[in-house]
């Protein structure tokens, strides 16, 4: 692989302090973001280690390094708002506030986890935290969240419906499909694309011929914004405003987050680095060091953030216990889920 172009560079490595500083955010919120980002990287990391463990069959895609847009996108929504994203969306559940428990014991197939242990590591699912699910096609449930949103347009029920995806597919039809008809219905839809610069192994700039995401917007009528994806902040602040201009029925917004992704495309795919200084030049953009940076720098103490950091290893050592102790679902509920 290349190394990190220079546009990730230069917006991943921008000052935090100053970000923070202008945003009406107390130092409570700012540390219990703080605290999920670790939560979702210490779960990624069991997930990593459980499967090369053989704990669980099929695949798994890490969002190591992406921590902060699922946390200050999640900051954004409201608790009755509607979540969809990508196999690469353990994330996302987590700042969904679904039990790490359930959602460890779904990886490893078990009967208590979130979908049953029907799902595993790219088909979470809990419609009750208003989740409903992740999906291991690419971009194919862009559409499904744009039904979503255009059911919750119908009811006039005042929620919005975010759905995440990577840059790879923003080059797929259904992509383009579900920004056109939801232009013209207005409906309240967030499209949160995670751009990671590359799709599998493909870098960004040999699939797509502009520089951001973000311009694939103006085709389509509605606003497009890129902001630095390894801030919670900025992400914050934009899915913030796209999520009132929905409610306010103004139709959808495109936010592009800049990012990156440490680990290979999954477990089982390619797209690993070619080499360990390759690697470095992304973990240089890692966004937990940064923050911590930004919070010590706004007041808060090392204990408090050692203490947060302490706090979300131990919810994934009880999960990972918790997920190794529940059982596989029984052979005679082979049958049970299939129809809602």
């Amino acid at each position: 692989m290349k190394s990190l172009p220079a546009a990730w560079q230069a917006g991943a490595l921008s000052a935090v302090k100053n970000i923070i500083m202008k945003t009406e955010l107390d130092l409570n919120t700012l540390l219990y973001w703080y605290e999920q980002m670790w939560t979702i990287r210490y779960f990624e990391d069991n997930a990593i280690g459980s499967f090369r463990k053989g704990l669980f069959t099929g695949s798994t895609h890490p969002c190591i390094g992406q921590e902060a847009i699922a946390v200050g996108a999640g900051a954004a929504l409201r608790e009755t708002d509607q979540v969809l994203a990508t196999y690469r969306g353990h994330g996302h559940a987590i700042a969904k506030k679904l039990d790490v428990k359930r959602l460890m014991a779904e990886l490893l197939c078990k009967e208590t986890g979130c979908s049953g242990g029907r799902g595993g590591s790219m088909h979470l699912c809990d419609v009750s935290k208003g989740f409903w699910g992740t999906n291991a096609v690419v971009a194919a449930h862009i559409p499904i969240a744009g039904g979503v949103a255009l059911s919750n347009k119908l009811k006039k029920n005042g929620r919005v419906t975010a759905v995440f995806f990577g840059d790879g597919s923003t080059c797929e039809g259904a992509f383009f499909e579900t920004l056109n008809m939801a232009v013209l219905w207005k409906v309240p839809l967030v499209l949160v694309c995670e751009n990671n610069g590359f799709a599998i192994s493909v870098p960004t700039h040999m699939a797509i011929p502009i520089e951001n995401i973000a311009q694939r917007a103006q085709g389509f009528g509605l606003p497009g914004v890129t902001v630095d994806g390894n801030d919670p902040v900025p992400v914050y602040n934009a899915v913030s405003e796209a999520a009132d201009r929905a409610r306010r029925g103004e139709g959808p917004t495109l936010v592009e987050c800049k990012t990156t992704r440490w680990e290979r495309h999954s477990a089982i795919s390619a797209g690993k680095y070619e080499n360990e200084e390759e690697a470095m030049k992304w973990k240089k953009v890692d966004p937990i060091p940064r923050f911590t940076k930004a919070l010590l720098e706004k007041g808060a103490t090392e204990f408090q953030l050692k203490e947060l950091q302490e706090r979300a290893k131990k919810v994934n050592d009880e999960a990972m216990e918790f997920a190794l102790k529940s059982e596989y679902p029984k052979p005679e509920t082979v049958g049970d889920f299939v129809f809602a």
